[in-house]
């Protein structure tokens, strides 16, 4: 059995496709991580997540801001936007198992014998690997709970949340996790965020949210996606940075959890 992760699909099913026959992916026998963001953007989300769903136990994924984001949507308490692509998911006869699958699924994924964590945006600085999976669990609980419509609606409609000292409730706590987790590209070493900023370089006194040395986290190995500015490099050899921009039409990349090698295929306008 090998265990392949891959970054963001964003909807683009036919490269995810072209991608697993290259690395001989084997349902039932080999193990596909997704590191958030399965849909939209792309032109195939509905697909995507039919085949997903359909490797069981086999894949594992954890959610990214553009998954919330479809939830919210078919939830109702959030309107698509104009470059959505998810439509024909939401008209789909399957759309609410598909949709249910969606939400069951977790923020972040530690695996205890391999010593690898996978979210989709990454670890901030002032959390310990077990903070981190103690705040996924709580997030996930309100995500899967009776009042997720609810919860979506405070995630989505109430005002941003960037620093541990604006998050005074529960919620708030929570609505701070999601951006941890889904959002965060630079922080600073008190965790404070600059969601703003989606390139590659860092403003002034903020840094790449893995790059803090006294960090809980910084010896560990993460994979995660979100942040196709970095072009799948991270410059340290355990954070593994996996979209590579294939919704952008640059490449999907699969990375093989046994030895940490790449496999990428190119992701051409026609599959996008």
């Amino acid at each position: 059995m090998t265990v392949y992760a891959v970054g963001d699909i964003q909807g683009c099913y036919q490269p995810l496709r072209r991608l697993l026959d290259k690395v001989q992916f084997k349902p039932g026998r080999d193990q596909l991580w997704v590191a958030g963001d399965m849909v939209n953007r792309g032109p195939d989300s509905l697909a995507t997540l039919r085949y997903l769903k359909s490797l069981g136990s086999n894949c594992t994924a954890v959610l990214g801001n553009h998954d919330l984001h479809l939830l919210a949507v078919a939830a109702r308490v959030r309107r698509s936007k104009k470059k959505d692509t998810f439509g024909p998911l939401l008209s789909a006869p399957d759309r609410d198992s598909l949709i249910d699958w969606l939400r069951h699924q977790p923020l972040l994924h530690h695996d205890k014998e391999r010593k690898v964590t996978m979210v989709h945006a990454g670890i901030p600085p002032i959390w310990t690997l077990k903070q981190a999976c103690l705040y996924a669990g709580k997030l996930e609980k309100a995500l899967q709970g009776d009042d997720y419509r609810e919860f979506l609606q405070f995630l989505f409609k109430s005002s941003s949340i960037n620093s541990m000292e604006e998050a005074y409730t529960r919620r708030a706590k929570l609505k701070l996790t999601a951006a941890y987790l889904t959002r965060m590209r630079f922080c600073d070493q008190y965790g404070r965020l600059d969601l703003d900023n989606k390139t590659a370089s860092a403003r002034k006194k903020f840094a790449p949210w893995y790059s803090f040395p006294e960090s809980p986290v910084y010896k560990e190995r993460i994979i995660f996606g979100h942040w196709a500015a970095l072009e799948g490099d991270s410059q340290r050899k355990k954070i593994h940075a996996l979209d590579t921009g294939c919704v952008w039409g640059r490449c999907l990349t699969a990375l093989n959890l046994d030895d940490y090698s790449t496999t990428s295929v190119d992701c051409s306008y026609q599959d996008v």
